[in-house]
């Protein structure tokens, strides 16, 4: 089986993708939904020497455990340095030295050296046979100087190449990419898959469900939150605090995740007030707060600060300007 057991629904999707042909699939879907786990997955199965019968990887062969230590000569990751070093990818030694020595951050886009790299790398064998994979993630990452290096690797791959691109949206992506490309749309989990899978995670029984609602219904983003130290306590009483005022009660969120936080509470305030579901937040932790031109007023605000949220500038003032609007917003009649 791949690095770490799949969660039930990508383990399907998995043995899906195995019985395709072509040389490139695009896993297209929302964040949160396993696009990495699933095209690592992909990648060590097509790598893998003692496949089973659906061709999913043993595990256990010499190819799997390079793989699984991050140094496979037959994979390369292309990926952004930020997230390479988060995922514990190497990363080009001249690069990092720049980076430990702080001349320069991460980048946070896919270099075009690196796609240069990689073509480098489809055209030569490394462990004396002919297969080699090509991990992009996230593909949408990639520049178009960067994009455009790739194309003629990605279109005529050399011997036994593979691709496995994963993105969570198409903006960004060249449509000379997506053409080349098999797409493969990622599936929602079905609560009563999800929700066990939490728990079996170490997701507290009566958290799962929420944090799975909290994070609509993607696992990957719950399991994460849990980690975070987010509890169904503490989400549930998000609503209420606000409108009291009890602004400390949200102490641990800045930035780009308060604005988060209170974009999914304005969705799910028009959906109640649209006579619809709220998806973030169960009805019941809801106030009741009518479609008015304050709360459509707040709706457009915090779009717009999604762009800055994460600006160094003064957090804790922007943080108790972001809890009195939405107050405000709320409670207006």
């Amino acid at each position: 089986m791949a690095l770490n057991a799949l969660p039930p629904w990508l383990d399907r999707q998995l043995r899906t993708l195995l019985q395709g042909r072509g040389h490139a699939w695009l896993l297209l879907g929302p964040s949160g939904l396993g696009q990495y786990p699933l095209a690592l997955a992909l990648a060590q199965s097509w790598l893998c020497l003692q496949p089973d019968a659906d061709g999913v990887a043993c595990g256990t062969c010499a190819s799997c455990h390079s793989l699984s230590v991050r140094t496979h000569p037959d994979l390369c990751m292309l990926m952004p340095e930020a997230m390479a070093l988060d995922l514990g990818w190497p990363v080009e030694e001249g690069a990092l030295r720049d980076i430990e020595a702080k001349k320069r951050k991460p980048s946070q886009q896919v270099r075009v050296g690196a796609a240069r790299e990689m073509v480098s790398f489809t055209q030569f064998t490394r462990s004396g046979g002919d297969r080699r994979v090509v991990c992009i993630y996230p593909a949408d990452r990639m520049n178009p100087e960067a994009a455009n290096t790739i194309l003629k690797s990605l279109e005529e791959p050399p011997g036994e190449t593979r691709f496995v691109l994963a993105s969570d949206t198409t903006h960004g992506l060249l449509p000379t990419i997506r053409s080349r490309c098999q797409v493969h749309a990622l599936q929602w989990p079905a609560l009563a898959e999800a929700v066990p899978w939490l728990v079996a995670q170490g997701v507290p029984a009566a958290d799962a469900p929420v944090l799975l609602q909290a994070m609509g219904g993607r696992p990957d983003d719950a399991l994460r939150a849990h980690a975070e130290g987010l509890q169904a306590n503490h989400w549930r009483a998000v609503p209420k605090a606000i409108v009291q005022g009890q602004f400390e009660a949200l102490a641990d969120w800045q930035g780009g995740a308060l604005v988060e936080l209170l974009k999914k509470l304005c969705h799910d305030l028009f959906a109640v007030g649209q006579g619809q579901a709220p998806r973030f937040f169960a009805r019941e932790d809801l106030p009741p707060a009518p479609i008015t031109p304050a709360l459509s007023a707040w709706s457009r605000e915090l779009l717009e600060l999604a762009r800055s949220a994460d600006h160094p500038f003064k957090p804790d003032l922007m943080r108790e300007a972001l809890l009195v609007r939405a107050q405000a917003a709320m409670r207006t009649p």
